[in-house]
Protein backbone atom coordinates (compact mmCIF):
# COMPACT_ATOMS: atom_id res chain seq x y z
CA UNK A 1 0.00 0.00 0.00
CA UNK A 2 1.55 3.17 -0.90
CA UNK A 3 1.79 5.71 2.22
CA UNK A 4 0.40 9.53 2.28
CA UNK A 5 3.80 11.61 4.01
CA UNK A 6 2.74 14.04 6.50
CA UNK A 7 4.71 17.25 6.70
CA UNK A 8 5.61 19.27 10.12
CA UNK A 9 2.50 21.53 9.10
CA UNK A 10 0.37 18.41 8.80
CA UNK A 11 -2.39 20.37 11.27
CA UNK A 12 -4.09 18.78 14.17
CA UNK A 13 -5.14 15.50 12.24
CA UNK A 14 -1.60 14.42 11.17
CA UNK A 15 -0.95 12.40 14.23
CA UNK A 16 -4.18 10.17 13.67
CA UNK A 17 -3.29 9.34 10.06
CA UNK A 18 -1.85 5.69 11.05
CA UNK A 19 -4.53 4.91 13.50
CA UNK A 20 -7.20 6.02 10.31
CA UNK A 21 -5.09 4.29 7.84
CA UNK A 22 -5.33 0.79 10.12
CA UNK A 23 -8.78 1.05 10.61
CA UNK A 24 -9.73 1.50 6.69
CA UNK A 25 -7.89 -1.64 6.34
CA UNK A 26 -9.96 -3.12 9.27
CA UNK A 27 -13.39 -1.75 7.44
CA UNK A 28 -12.50 -3.52 4.50
CA UNK A 29 -11.77 -0.30 2.17
CA UNK A 30 -8.99 -0.88 -0.59
CA UNK A 31 -5.63 0.37 -0.69
CA UNK A 32 -6.47 2.90 -3.45
CA UNK A 33 -9.39 4.34 -1.37
CA UNK A 34 -7.27 4.05 1.62
CA UNK A 35 -5.12 6.27 0.23
CA UNK A 36 -7.76 8.96 -1.25
CA UNK A 37 -9.67 8.64 2.14
CA UNK A 38 -5.83 9.68 3.95
CA UNK A 39 -5.50 12.42 1.36
CA UNK A 40 -8.73 14.06 1.81
CA UNK A 41 -7.59 13.89 6.09
CA UNK A 42 -5.02 15.74 5.22
CA UNK A 43 -6.61 18.55 3.27
CA UNK A 44 -9.22 18.55 5.91
CA UNK A 45 -5.94 18.44 8.35
CA UNK A 46 -4.47 21.59 6.68
CA UNK A 47 -7.59 23.40 6.54
CA UNK A 48 -7.92 23.03 10.16
CA UNK A 49 -4.52 24.14 11.08
CA UNK A 50 -5.49 27.38 8.81
CA UNK A 51 -9.28 28.35 9.97
CA UNK A 52 -7.87 27.00 14.10
CA UNK A 53 -9.97 24.54 14.26
CA UNK A 54 -9.11 22.34 16.61
CA UNK A 55 -9.87 18.63 16.74
CA UNK A 56 -12.65 18.69 19.18
CA UNK A 57 -14.25 21.32 17.91
CA UNK A 58 -14.76 19.45 14.02
CA UNK A 59 -18.66 19.41 14.20
CA UNK A 60 -20.99 18.90 10.93
CA UNK A 61 -21.00 22.92 10.77
CA UNK A 62 -17.33 22.45 10.63
CA UNK A 63 -17.14 20.01 7.76
CA UNK A 64 -19.69 21.59 6.10
CA UNK A 65 -17.49 24.97 6.08
CA UNK A 66 -14.77 22.76 4.61
CA UNK A 67 -16.35 21.06 1.70
CA UNK A 68 -17.32 24.42 0.52
CA UNK A 69 -13.93 25.74 0.64
CA UNK A 70 -13.05 23.06 -1.86
CA UNK A 71 -16.05 24.17 -3.86
CA UNK A 72 -14.74 28.01 -3.65
CA UNK A 73 -12.06 26.73 -4.99
CA UNK A 74 -13.00 25.34 -8.21
CA UNK A 75 -12.93 21.62 -6.97
CA UNK A 76 -15.38 19.90 -9.35
CA UNK A 77 -15.53 16.52 -7.68
CA UNK A 78 -15.92 17.46 -3.61
CA UNK A 79 -16.98 14.53 -1.52
CA UNK A 80 -19.76 14.59 0.86
CA UNK A 81 -20.40 14.92 4.36
CA UNK A 82 -20.74 11.20 4.56
CA UNK A 83 -17.26 10.16 3.18
CA UNK A 84 -15.78 11.38 6.48
CA UNK A 85 -17.85 9.76 8.80
CA UNK A 86 -15.02 6.97 9.25
CA UNK A 87 -12.91 9.63 10.03
CA UNK A 88 -15.24 10.82 13.22
CA UNK A 89 -15.24 7.22 14.06
CA UNK A 90 -11.81 7.13 14.19
CA UNK A 91 -11.25 10.50 16.00
CA UNK A 92 -13.97 9.19 18.97
CA UNK A 93 -12.53 6.24 18.98
CA UNK A 94 -9.19 7.52 20.53
CA UNK A 95 -11.50 10.15 22.75
CA UNK A 96 -10.60 13.21 21.26
CA UNK A 97 -14.30 14.11 19.49
CA UNK A 98 -17.17 14.08 21.68
CA UNK A 99 -20.35 12.28 20.64
CA UNK A 100 -22.21 13.39 17.45
CA UNK A 101 -24.76 15.82 18.73
CA UNK A 102 -28.33 15.03 19.07
CA UNK A 103 -31.55 16.36 17.82
CA UNK A 104 -33.54 18.72 20.18
CA UNK A 105 -35.37 16.68 22.28
CA UNK A 106 -39.03 17.07 22.08
CA UNK A 107 -41.77 15.55 24.13
CA UNK A 108 -43.34 12.93 21.13
CA UNK A 109 -39.46 11.81 21.32
CA UNK A 110 -39.34 11.71 25.23
CA UNK A 111 -43.02 9.69 24.98
CA UNK A 112 -42.02 7.38 22.34
CA UNK A 113 -39.04 6.52 24.39
CA UNK A 114 -40.25 5.71 27.24
CA UNK A 115 -43.31 3.31 25.15
CA UNK A 116 -40.05 1.72 23.72
CA UNK A 117 -38.92 0.76 26.86
CA UNK A 118 -41.60 -0.75 28.06
CA UNK A 119 -42.26 -2.44 24.89
CA UNK A 120 -38.78 -4.02 25.51
CA UNK A 121 -38.43 -4.27 29.20
CA UNK A 122 -42.33 -4.86 30.58
CA UNK A 123 -43.71 -7.15 27.95
CA UNK A 124 -40.46 -8.41 26.76
CA UNK A 125 -41.05 -8.32 23.15
CA UNK A 126 -38.50 -8.96 20.15
CA UNK A 127 -36.50 -6.27 19.22
CA UNK A 128 -38.39 -6.64 15.38
CA UNK A 129 -41.51 -6.20 17.26
CA UNK A 130 -40.65 -2.67 19.14
CA UNK A 131 -39.34 -1.13 16.38
CA UNK A 132 -42.79 -2.10 14.44
CA UNK A 133 -45.02 -0.61 17.03
CA UNK A 134 -42.89 2.34 17.59
CA UNK A 135 -42.94 3.08 13.90
CA UNK A 136 -47.02 3.19 14.38
CA UNK A 137 -46.93 5.14 17.18
CA UNK A 138 -44.68 7.97 15.44
CA UNK A 139 -46.70 7.66 12.39
CA UNK A 140 -49.84 8.17 14.67
CA UNK A 141 -49.05 10.76 16.88
CA UNK A 142 -46.68 12.63 15.03
CA UNK A 143 -49.50 14.02 12.35
CA UNK A 144 -51.10 15.27 15.42
CA UNK A 145 -48.30 17.48 16.21
CA UNK A 146 -48.42 21.12 15.81
CA UNK A 147 -46.12 21.81 12.77
CA UNK A 148 -44.99 24.97 14.79
CA UNK A 149 -44.77 23.61 18.56
CA UNK A 150 -43.90 20.34 20.46
CA UNK A 151 -46.29 18.57 22.04
CA UNK A 152 -46.95 14.38 22.02
CA UNK A 153 -50.22 14.46 19.82
CA UNK A 154 -51.88 12.59 22.39
CA UNK A 155 -54.16 15.54 23.03
CA UNK A 156 -58.10 15.37 22.14
CA UNK A 157 -57.46 11.57 21.10
CA UNK A 158 -61.03 9.85 20.57
CA UNK A 159 -62.53 6.56 19.24
CA UNK A 160 -63.22 8.72 16.22
CA UNK A 161 -59.57 9.91 15.67
CA UNK A 162 -58.59 6.29 15.70
CA UNK A 163 -61.03 5.06 13.16
CA UNK A 164 -60.10 8.01 10.56
CA UNK A 165 -56.66 7.15 10.75
CA UNK A 166 -57.28 3.77 10.75
CA UNK A 167 -58.93 3.85 7.73
CA UNK A 168 -56.91 6.45 5.70
CA UNK A 169 -54.00 3.79 7.01
CA UNK A 170 -55.78 0.68 5.54
CA UNK A 171 -56.70 2.21 1.72
CA UNK A 172 -53.56 1.53 0.99
CA UNK A 173 -52.44 -1.73 3.07
CA UNK A 174 -52.98 -5.45 2.30
CA UNK A 175 -55.13 -7.16 4.80
CA UNK A 176 -51.93 -8.54 7.11
CA UNK A 177 -50.32 -5.25 6.54
CA UNK A 178 -53.67 -3.81 7.98
CA UNK A 179 -54.02 -6.60 11.00
CA UNK A 180 -50.63 -5.24 12.24
CA UNK A 181 -51.13 -1.81 12.19
CA UNK A 182 -54.24 -2.48 14.25
CA UNK A 183 -52.27 -4.30 16.58
CA UNK A 184 -49.88 -1.60 17.15
CA UNK A 185 -51.88 1.01 17.74
CA UNK A 186 -53.75 -0.93 20.41
CA UNK A 187 -50.33 -1.59 21.97
CA UNK A 188 -50.00 2.35 22.06
CA UNK A 189 -53.49 3.11 22.99
CA UNK A 190 -53.54 0.49 25.80
CA UNK A 191 -49.56 1.78 27.00
CA UNK A 192 -51.44 5.37 26.93
CA UNK A 193 -54.12 4.33 29.19
CA UNK A 194 -51.63 2.32 31.65
CA UNK A 195 -49.58 5.73 31.50
CA UNK A 196 -52.72 7.93 32.76
CA UNK A 197 -52.27 9.96 29.77
CA UNK A 198 -56.07 9.11 28.66
CA UNK A 199 -59.02 8.34 30.61
CA UNK A 200 -60.87 6.24 27.69
CA UNK A 201 -59.94 2.83 27.16
CA UNK A 202 -59.70 3.88 23.17
CA UNK A 203 -57.89 0.34 22.78
CA UNK A 204 -61.70 -0.92 22.38
CA UNK A 205 -62.48 1.78 19.75
CA UNK A 206 -59.94 0.07 17.52
CA UNK A 207 -61.89 -1.92 14.69
CA UNK A 208 -60.86 -5.24 13.78
CA UNK A 209 -59.84 -6.10 10.32
CA UNK A 210 -61.82 -8.60 8.16
CA UNK A 211 -59.46 -11.19 7.15
CA UNK A 212 -59.25 -14.94 7.05
CA UNK A 213 -56.46 -17.12 7.39
CA UNK A 214 -55.52 -19.53 4.18
CA UNK A 215 -58.24 -18.34 1.45
CA UNK A 216 -55.35 -18.23 -0.71
CA UNK A 217 -52.48 -20.39 -2.09
CA UNK A 218 -48.79 -20.07 -1.74
CA UNK A 219 -47.23 -18.83 -4.82
CA UNK A 220 -45.40 -22.07 -5.82
CA UNK A 221 -45.68 -21.81 -9.56
CA UNK A 222 -43.44 -24.03 -11.88
CA UNK A 223 -42.08 -21.20 -13.61
CA UNK A 224 -39.27 -20.25 -11.30
CA UNK A 225 -36.34 -22.04 -12.68
CA UNK A 226 -34.51 -22.45 -9.33
CA UNK A 227 -31.44 -24.35 -10.37
CA UNK A 228 -30.70 -21.21 -13.10
CA UNK A 229 -30.53 -18.76 -10.25
CA UNK A 230 -28.36 -20.47 -8.63
CA UNK A 231 -26.32 -21.31 -11.82
CA UNK A 232 -25.68 -17.78 -13.07
CA UNK A 233 -23.79 -16.82 -10.17
CA UNK A 234 -20.40 -15.52 -11.38
CA UNK A 235 -18.39 -17.24 -8.77
CA UNK A 236 -14.76 -16.21 -10.10
CA UNK A 237 -15.81 -13.10 -8.14
CA UNK A 238 -16.46 -12.29 -4.23
CA UNK A 239 -19.96 -11.32 -4.57
CA UNK A 240 -20.59 -14.22 -6.86
CA UNK A 241 -19.38 -16.58 -3.86
CA UNK A 242 -21.49 -14.83 -1.29
CA UNK A 243 -25.08 -15.13 -3.33
CA UNK A 244 -24.06 -18.47 -4.69
CA UNK A 245 -24.07 -19.68 -0.69
CA UNK A 246 -27.04 -17.64 -0.22
CA UNK A 247 -29.60 -18.89 -2.76
CA UNK A 248 -28.44 -22.13 -1.97
CA UNK A 249 -29.06 -21.89 1.69
CA UNK A 250 -32.44 -20.67 0.73
CA UNK A 251 -33.28 -23.16 -2.02
CA UNK A 252 -32.10 -25.84 0.00
CA UNK A 253 -33.23 -25.51 3.43
CA UNK A 254 -35.94 -22.71 3.05
CA UNK A 255 -34.31 -20.07 5.33
CA UNK A 256 -35.64 -16.64 5.83
CA UNK A 257 -33.99 -13.71 4.60
CA UNK A 258 -33.54 -12.57 8.32
CA UNK A 259 -32.26 -16.34 9.53
CA UNK A 260 -29.95 -15.64 6.51
CA UNK A 261 -28.55 -12.17 7.60
CA UNK A 262 -28.66 -13.49 11.20
CA UNK A 263 -26.03 -15.94 10.30
CA UNK A 264 -22.45 -16.18 12.24
CA UNK A 265 -19.34 -18.10 11.84
CA UNK A 266 -20.37 -20.36 15.13
CA UNK A 267 -23.62 -21.56 13.50
CA UNK A 268 -21.86 -24.22 11.44
CA UNK A 269 -21.00 -27.52 12.58
CA UNK A 270 -18.94 -28.66 9.94
CA UNK A 271 -17.90 -32.10 11.68
CA UNK A 272 -21.42 -32.83 12.30
CA UNK A 273 -22.68 -31.01 9.02
CA UNK A 274 -25.26 -29.05 10.68
CA UNK A 275 -26.26 -25.47 10.73
CA UNK A 276 -28.04 -23.69 14.00
CA UNK A 277 -30.28 -21.10 12.67
CA UNK A 278 -31.84 -18.20 14.79
CA UNK A 279 -35.38 -17.05 13.41
CA UNK A 280 -38.89 -17.64 14.22
CA UNK A 281 -40.06 -19.99 16.50
CA UNK A 282 -36.60 -20.11 18.20
CA UNK A 283 -34.29 -21.52 15.24
CA UNK A 284 -32.90 -25.08 15.93
CA UNK A 285 -30.08 -27.22 14.12
CA UNK A 286 -30.85 -28.44 10.48
CA UNK A 287 -28.87 -30.75 8.54
CA UNK A 288 -26.49 -29.02 6.55
CA UNK A 289 -26.97 -30.35 2.46
CA UNK A 290 -23.49 -31.30 0.59
CA UNK A 291 -23.70 -28.62 -2.03
CA UNK A 292 -25.00 -25.06 0.27
CA UNK A 293 -22.32 -26.56 2.54
CA UNK A 294 -19.65 -26.11 0.07
CA UNK A 295 -20.75 -23.17 -1.30
CA UNK A 296 -20.67 -21.57 2.49
CA UNK A 297 -17.12 -23.32 2.60
CA UNK A 298 -16.20 -21.77 -0.91
CA UNK A 299 -17.60 -18.21 0.03
CA UNK A 300 -15.57 -18.13 3.09
CA UNK A 301 -12.00 -19.20 2.18
CA UNK A 302 -11.79 -17.01 -1.33
CA UNK A 303 -14.67 -14.14 -1.48
CA UNK A 304 -15.47 -13.39 2.69
CA UNK A 305 -13.33 -10.40 3.35
CA UNK A 306 -11.24 -10.40 6.17
CA UNK A 307 -12.65 -9.27 9.25
CA UNK A 308 -13.24 -9.51 12.68
CA UNK A 309 -16.80 -9.57 11.93
CA UNK A 310 -18.94 -12.77 13.37
CA UNK A 311 -21.53 -12.55 10.85
CA UNK A 312 -20.90 -15.04 7.71
CA UNK A 313 -21.92 -13.20 5.17
CA UNK A 314 -20.58 -9.36 4.56
CA UNK A 315 -21.17 -6.69 2.45
CA UNK A 316 -18.95 -6.53 -0.86
CA UNK A 317 -18.11 -2.75 -0.60
CA UNK A 318 -16.42 -1.27 2.35
CA UNK A 319 -17.00 0.10 5.40
CA UNK A 320 -17.85 -4.30 5.79
CA UNK A 321 -20.46 -5.40 7.78
CA UNK A 322 -22.81 -7.88 8.11
CA UNK A 323 -25.57 -7.73 5.45
CA UNK A 324 -29.23 -7.29 6.73
CA UNK A 325 -32.65 -9.06 5.50
CA UNK A 326 -33.40 -6.65 2.41
CA UNK A 327 -30.28 -7.46 0.77
CA UNK A 328 -30.91 -11.23 0.77
CA UNK A 329 -34.04 -9.85 -1.35
CA UNK A 330 -32.08 -7.67 -3.65
CA UNK A 331 -29.74 -10.70 -4.00
CA UNK A 332 -32.54 -12.64 -5.45
CA UNK A 333 -33.67 -10.51 -7.40
CA UNK A 334 -30.40 -9.32 -9.12
CA UNK A 335 -30.38 -13.41 -9.94
CA UNK A 336 -33.81 -13.14 -11.16
CA UNK A 337 -32.77 -9.84 -13.49
CA UNK A 338 -29.55 -12.03 -14.93
CA UNK A 339 -31.79 -15.28 -16.15
CA UNK A 340 -34.77 -12.87 -17.53
CA UNK A 341 -37.26 -14.32 -14.64
CA UNK A 342 -40.01 -12.29 -12.87
CA UNK A 343 -38.45 -10.91 -10.07
CA UNK A 344 -39.17 -12.78 -6.88
CA UNK A 345 -39.02 -12.55 -3.27
CA UNK A 346 -36.61 -14.81 -1.25
CA UNK A 347 -39.77 -16.81 0.40
CA UNK A 348 -40.71 -17.58 -2.94
CA UNK A 349 -38.02 -20.02 -2.73
CA UNK A 350 -39.21 -20.92 0.43
CA UNK A 351 -42.35 -21.81 -0.76
CA UNK A 352 -40.81 -23.70 -4.19
CA UNK A 353 -39.01 -25.79 -1.45
CA UNK A 354 -42.08 -27.50 0.23
CA UNK A 355 -44.29 -27.54 -2.77
CA UNK A 356 -40.74 -29.74 -4.30
CA UNK A 357 -40.74 -32.12 -1.14
CA UNK A 358 -44.60 -32.32 -1.78
CA UNK A 359 -44.31 -33.72 -5.13
CA UNK A 360 -41.38 -36.03 -3.76
CA UNK A 361 -43.68 -37.84 -1.49
CA UNK A 362 -42.51 -36.16 2.04
CA UNK A 363 -45.59 -35.94 4.91
CA UNK A 364 -46.78 -32.74 6.09
CA UNK A 365 -45.27 -33.22 9.62
CA UNK A 366 -41.70 -33.31 7.22
CA UNK A 367 -42.01 -30.31 5.77
CA UNK A 368 -43.30 -28.58 8.79
CA UNK A 369 -39.77 -29.55 10.25
CA UNK A 370 -38.01 -28.53 7.65
CA UNK A 371 -39.00 -25.20 7.48
CA UNK A 372 -39.59 -24.83 11.01
CA UNK A 373 -43.19 -24.05 11.60
CA UNK A 374 -44.51 -23.64 14.72
CA UNK A 375 -48.21 -24.55 14.00
CA UNK A 376 -48.95 -27.62 11.71
CA UNK A 377 -52.10 -25.25 10.68
CA UNK A 378 -49.27 -23.04 8.73
CA UNK A 379 -47.91 -26.43 7.34
CA UNK A 380 -51.06 -27.21 5.98
CA UNK A 381 -51.82 -25.04 3.54
CA UNK A 382 -49.45 -26.96 1.36
CA UNK A 383 -52.02 -29.79 1.24
CA UNK A 384 -54.07 -27.28 -0.93
CA UNK A 385 -51.60 -27.63 -4.03
CA UNK A 386 -51.38 -31.65 -3.93
CA UNK A 387 -54.47 -31.46 -6.40
CA UNK A 388 -53.30 -35.13 -7.88
CA UNK A 389 -53.96 -36.38 -3.93
CA UNK A 390 -57.17 -34.11 -3.38
CA UNK A 391 -58.73 -35.23 -6.77
CA UNK A 392 -58.79 -38.83 -4.94
CA UNK A 393 -60.47 -38.06 -1.89
CA UNK A 394 -62.48 -35.79 -2.95
CA UNK A 395 -66.52 -36.57 -3.28
CA UNK A 396 -68.67 -35.90 -5.69
CA UNK A 397 -71.08 -32.93 -5.28
CA UNK A 398 -74.50 -34.08 -4.30
CA UNK A 399 -77.04 -34.30 -6.89
CA UNK A 400 -74.52 -33.80 -9.40
CA UNK A 401 -75.17 -36.93 -11.62
CA UNK A 402 -78.63 -35.94 -12.36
Amino acid sequence: MRKVSWDREGGPLAAFAEVYRADLVRLGFTANSVVTHVVLMGQLSRWMAQAGVRVDELTPARIDEFLDSRRARGQRRVPTAGTLAPLLATLRAAGVLGPPPAGPATQLGELLGRYERHLAEARGLAPATVAGHVGVARRFLSERVPAAGDGTGIEGLSGGVVTAFLLRECQRLTAGSAKNRVTGLRSLLRFLRLEGLVAADLAAAVPPVAGWRDTGLPDTSSSLDVAALIAGCDRSQPAGLRDHAILLLLARLGLRSCEVAGLELGDFDWRAGELGVHGKGGGGRLPLPADAGEAVAAYLLDGRPRTECRAVFLTVLAPVRAIRACSVGRIVARACERTGQRPVGPHRLRHALAAGMLRQGAALPEISQVLRHRDMATTAVYAKIDLAALRSVAQPWPGAER
